[in-house]
């Protein structure tokens, strides 16, 4: 089956997760999620939770566990904490829970960054796998690495790649 055939069966409404992984971040200023949100639901997709977690991995980790344990959840986008500073932990905290990673995300992710930031584009550690027969997406958090990663990636192909877990 081509391309075209697997997005005719795309699955066309996704209950989505947001959260934001930040140390300085909240509610108020916290315009990576909010443009994260918006972006779902412009797509046709709905918001079902959204928070705001420290860079902490454990932390993470324990706000990931019931959004992974949700019927109602089928993808979570996080943003924040994929460089390469001490801090930023998201990458190991999040790829820990993948049962299968898409590699291609980080990759396409960083070589889209590129042709906008250049070379330090490789210093990103955003990254999407498949844990509990969920979709995560892990990118940075600029509100322009959100809307790239988003925009070029992940929610062109969210009903696909969700379609092909139901097969």
């Amino acid at each position: 089956m081509g391309v075209h055939e697997h997005h005719a069966k795309a699955k066309k409404r996704a209950g989505c997760a947001v959260l934001t992984v930040s140390d300085t971040r909240n509610a108020g200023n916290d315009g990576s999620g909010r443009r994260m949100k918006e972006l779902i639901t412009a797509a046709g997709h709905e918001v079902r939770s959204y928070g705001i977690v420290p860079d902490e991995p454990a932390r993470i980790r324990a706000v990931l566990e019931p959004l992974l344990g949700d019927d109602a959840i089928e993808a979570i986008f996080l943003s924040g904490g994929t460089g390469i500073a001490p801090r930023d932990t998201t990458f190991e905290a999040v790829r820990s829970l993948f049962d299968k990673e898409i590699e291609g995300f980080g990759e396409l992710f960083r070589m889209l960054s590129f042709a906008e930031i250049g070379a330090a584009a490789m210093l990103s550690r955003a990254t999407a796998g498949i844990a509990r027969g969920k979709l995560l997406f892990s990118m940075p958090g600029s509100t322009a690495a959100v809307e790239l990663a988003m925009q070029k990636l992940a929610l062109p192909e969210l009903g696909h790649a969700l379609a092909l877990l139901e097969t």
